[in-house]
């Protein structure tokens, strides 16, 4: 499933950056439903009750999750939720681009500019595992023009950087 991202109602743009420093959770989760809502809108798919439920399961916090996180979550309402609901919610999620799978973890985070086309890295924090998407529109097109001059035709990239976050690195 290919989703375009064209909206009937206007969602109210976070940055990235602006979100990492100045963090108001409820804003992230706020904008992530808002965006589900408003890409499936544009795109007449439905956000059933589950896939809004994963959704904000994945967005409650800013660590990455597991399906079976997900799952063991997802059971605590309904003790009949099997892993083939979250995997089936999961990539609809990731098709409308609401959701990033963040490879090295084999878990997934919210997307903070699902309604807009973008590239994007995910900081990784060693400490607390919190991750966060950044902008890396400058490091795709360069990697994708480079790996074409050498007859190479690109179809994805994953960006994933470990370190420490600001608030680790204050505790420390």
């Amino acid at each position: 499933m290919n989703l375009t991202m064209t909206r009937k109602t206007p969602i109210k743009l976070l940055d990235s950056n602006d979100m990492m420093h100045r963090h108001n959770h409820d804003d992230c989760m706020e904008h992530a439903l808002q965006a589900a809502e408003s890409i499936c809108a544009g795109q007449n798919i439905r956000l059933t009750p589950i896939r809004k439920r994963i959704l904000e399961l994945i967005c409650a916090s800013h660590q990455a999750i597991g399906a079976y996180q997900l799952l063991d979550q997802l059971k605590l309402e309904d003790s009949k939720a099997k892993p083939a609901t979250v995997y089936r919610a999961l990539d609809f999620l990731m098709d409308a681009g609401l959701v990033h799978k963040v490879e090295s973890l084999n878990a997934y985070i919210g997307c903070l500019t699902a309604d807009k086309d973008h590239h994007s890295a995910i900081l990784i924090c060693k400490s607390c595992n919190n991750a966060f998407e950044i902008d890396a529109e400058v490091c795709y097109s360069d990697l994708f023009e480079k790996s074409r001059s050498f007859g190479f035709t690109p179809h994805e990239l994953t960006l994933e950087l470990r370190g420490v976050c600001v608030d680790c690195q204050a505790k420390a």
